[in-house]
């Protein structure tokens, strides 16, 4: 079975014993650590107290229900509208006072359904979770299968709609890659053929596009907070210190924001179910019907260079 460090925090191993990770049940799963033979991968900033106290940089969170920050503080999606308490203590403003990276740092316990020493099983009922349905009042299941295999995380999510009608999806993740043993002007990208989507001063998509081809070079004083939509299977890959982190958009996720700040040494390659604000534009959105059920799948390996 999965190691439980407290009741909260749960260690996967994977079966070549490389890799380690580590998930908090009480913070919307996120991934608080993951380990290549000892060495930490990702940027934990001031820890899992900050994460949850103010949607701080840390680990692998899942941003559910919308990826990135909405255009304002309403919303209306699948012919219902949401007016969101500023108050709220499950959301978060970002230096623009919008919306920023969804609901789940501070929600209800997941409920673990199963897991080995290399995987787990979770879910979490909206239905069940009244301050949850008040965020995105769209009754479903939402299920996570986390598994360590082959020097890869790889992460299902599931959205298991209930009868009352269709649920939006605007999801993703937000891994915050840290590679050691090299200085951040040393890593070395990699970007796949993608198209640019313009984003506005506060980060939300102006409708002009263009088309790029694959891309490759050292990071050095370069900045990212940009938004692309890429093709089924597209891979973001970061070399550094004798180790290639590769994020591999397996199915479902159609645009992915590659996100690298000044003052952080963090590159993030977000795996994003829809653009950037569509909860609002309706631009890229898709919705599970009534009933139904999708499942978005992305890896992150880790393999020597």
């Amino acid at each position: 079975m999965a190691t439980a460090l407290d009741r909260h925090v749960v260690e996967l191993t994977s079966p070549e014993g490389d890799l380690t990770a580590r998930f908090a049940t009480h913070a919307g799963m996120v991934g608080c650590s993951l380990r290549h033979r000892g060495e930490e991968l990702l940027g934990l900033g001031g820890g899992l107290a900050a994460y949850l106290d103010h949607g701080a940089v840390f680990g692998v969170p899942l941003l559910y229900p919308w990826a990135n920050r909405l255009g304002g503080w309403s919303y209306e999606a699948c012919g219902r509208r949401v007016e969101l308490d500023r108050d709220s203590p499950l959301l978060h403003g970002d230096e623009h006072c919008l919306p920023i990276h969804g609901a789940l740092a501070a929600a209800s316990e997941w409920r673990l359904t199963g897991g080995g020493s290399s995987w787990l099983t979770a879910e979490l009922d909206f239905a069940t979770h009244p301050e949850l349905l008040a965020v995105f009042p769209f009754p479903h299941r939402l299920e996570l299968a986390i598994r360590l295999e082959h020097e890869a995380l790889t992460v299902d999510t599931t959205v298991v709609a209930g009868d009352g009608g269709p649920v939006p999806l605007s999801f993703g993740f937000h891994p915050y890659l840290a590679p050691p043993g090299a200085a951040r002007e040393e890593w070395w990208v990699e970007l796949p053929a993608r198209t640019a989507l313009a984003l506005d001063p506060r980060g939300l998509p102006t409708g002009a596009a263009t088309e790029l081809t694959p891309a490759a070079f050292a990071l050095g004083s370069r900045t990212f907070d940009d938004l692309f939509a890429v093709e089924p299977g597209a891979s973001f890959s970061v070399v550094a210190g004798g180790r290639q982190m590769t994020v591999e958009l397996t199915s479902v996720y159609r645009y992915a924001q590659v996100f690298a700040p000044p003052d952080q040494a963090v590159i993030c390659f977000e795996p994003m179910t829809a653009p950037v604000d569509a909860l609002r534009s309706h631009d890229g959105l898709h919705s599970v019907p009534a009933g139904g059920t999708i499942r978005a799948t992305f890896a992150l390996r880790v393999e020597t260079r």
